[in-house]
């Protein structure tokens, strides 16, 4: 029997409020209320275009080129596995922001101080390097497109201030948009430049066996974990705070979005092994390691196809390069913001607000967040006119090296303990895909470490 309220207007309007309210929510483990699960809509789609574009970078378009002139088609399945491996870890992040109301880094802190002297060392070194890396990588291809302008120094330090004046008065929803065009630029001309190279179909489908030709053990590691693979996982989980997301109704969109997201990377992957396999592979034809083989390979194109398609190329790789470039600066920022808001208030002994999206709108225009957003543009220009120091290189290689496995670590470490409420703890598929990425990257690092010049 249906419940009729004979109540005046004014209190039948909020009797039906009330009633909608209790039809669309629920009491949390923690007896909290929270909201039933919302229904997944691709308007909402965001936060994970988001983390792919700001995690594909120039220098995984060019490591994923080099695999397929090496090994043509026979690393398909290599990239299909890296995939479904990112799609675990930013799934676990995700998880956790909602599940729990808590930063990423506030989980980290309650597993010891070891993580919070870790994360300040790695994120002021990380950040000194990535600045002047970023930077070089978005002044190459408009170089490129216009060689009678600039040089390369005066590019990358236009780039470097245009990425500090776009964040820094932006909140969240115009980067978001930008964002995601700059990964449908990306989209768009890799897939373009794959089919114009004419790919086979049938080797592309062999490459879906799992093989692995003599000494290609390296790149097919490589290619699993290192193609979307940074720190800026882990600033996944602010990016949906920001996005309004803060609790469990979000769950299911979170993973269509991320999803999405990463198989969108997949297609860049897979379109890059194409090129690399039928361009290069074929040909015989090399390419210089770092950003710079991507100018090899729009001469590679103009020469083959035309100018047309080498500049167009070119714009592509401006996008993968600059929307890596903001994508750090907005989200290392947010977790720098974060990591100082935590440490303050554990000195004064308060407690810290739960994760929502007014809370990073707050964090974004905070003292933390901006000093952070300087120290990856101004310092690092000047390791555009010297060579990099030799311990500040090695610094950051190792550190850079373990940040991948200390992520899937502490992941798994977070999502099967008491930390998280019981229903959104790991399962199985969790647990089995963490702990294989926690063991690749693992070997990632050692062999990161070992190629480093000591």
């Amino acid at each position: 029997m249906t419940a009729v309220c004979r109540a005046p207007l004014c209190e039948r309007t909020r009797c039906a409020s009330l009633i909608d309210m209790a039809d669309t929510s629920e009491i949390t483990e923690a007896g909290e209320q929270g909201s039933r699960p919302r229904k997944s809509s691709w308007r909402y789609i965001g936060p994970g275009i988001v983390v792919a574009a700001t995690g594909v970078g120039a220098g995984d378009l060019v490591a994923t080129l080099i695999a397929g002139s090496k090994f043509g088609y026979t690393l398909m399945w290599a990239a299909v596995i890296g995939c479904l491996v990112k799609i675990s870890l930013a799934e676990a992040v995700g998880r956790w922001h909602l599940a729990t109301g808590r930063t990423l880094f506030d989980g980290w802190r309650t597993l010891g101080g070891w993580t919070t002297g870790y994360f300040a060392v790695y994120v002021v070194i990380w950040g000194f390097v990535y600045g002047a890396t970023a930077m070089s990588s978005s002044a190459l291809p408009i170089v490129a497109l216009f060689p009678d302008g600039p040089g390369l120094k005066t590019w990358a330090i236009i780039t470097g201030l245009v990425g500090l004046v776009f964040v820094w008065f932006n909140q969240y929803a115009v980067f978001e948009k930008v964002m995601t065009v700059l990964i449908g630029v990306m989209f768009v001309v890799v897939v373009y430049v794959a089919i114009r190279v004419s790919p086979d179909v049938g080797a592309s489908f062999a490459g879906l066996l799992p093989v692995l030709p003599d000494g290609s053990l390296i790149y097919t590691l490589g290619l699993i974990g290192g193609v979307g693979g940074t720190i800026t996982m882990a600033a996944y989980g602010y990016w949906v705070n920001a996005k309004g997301w803060s609790n469990t109704s979000w769950m299911k969109v979170m993973r269509i979005d991320n999803r999405v997201a990463y198989i969108t990377t997949g297609i860049f992957v897979v379109a890059m092994l194409i090129v690399g396999a039928e361009l290069l592979h074929s040909s015989q034809i090399a390419l210089t390691k770092g950003d710079q083989g991507l100018i090899d390979l729009g001469r590679i194109l103009e020469d083959r196809f035309g100018a047309g398609t080498a500049k167009l190329f070119l714009v592509g790789f401006f996008a993968a390069s600059f929307s890596s470039l903001i994508g750090v600066w907005h989200g290392v920022s947010l977790m720098f913001a974060d990591f100082v808001e935590r440490i303050q208030a554990a000195r004064s002994g308060v407690s810290v607000e739960k994760a929502s999206g007014e809370k990073v709108g707050r964090q974004q225009r905070s003292v933390p967040f901006r000093a952070y957003l300087l120290w990856l543009t101004f310092p690092p220009m000047t390791l555009l006119w010297l060579d990099e120091p030799f311990g500040l290189v090695i610094g950051y290689g190792v550190l850079g090296a373990f940040f991948m496995p200390f992520l899937a670590l502490t992941l798994l470490w977070l999502l099967n303990s008491d930390r998280t409420p019981r229903e959104w703890r790991n399962g199985w598929l969790s647990n089995g895909m963490l702990g294989a990425a926690g063991l690749l990257f693992i070997v990632l690092c050692v062999q990161q470490v070992r190629d480093l010049p000591w």
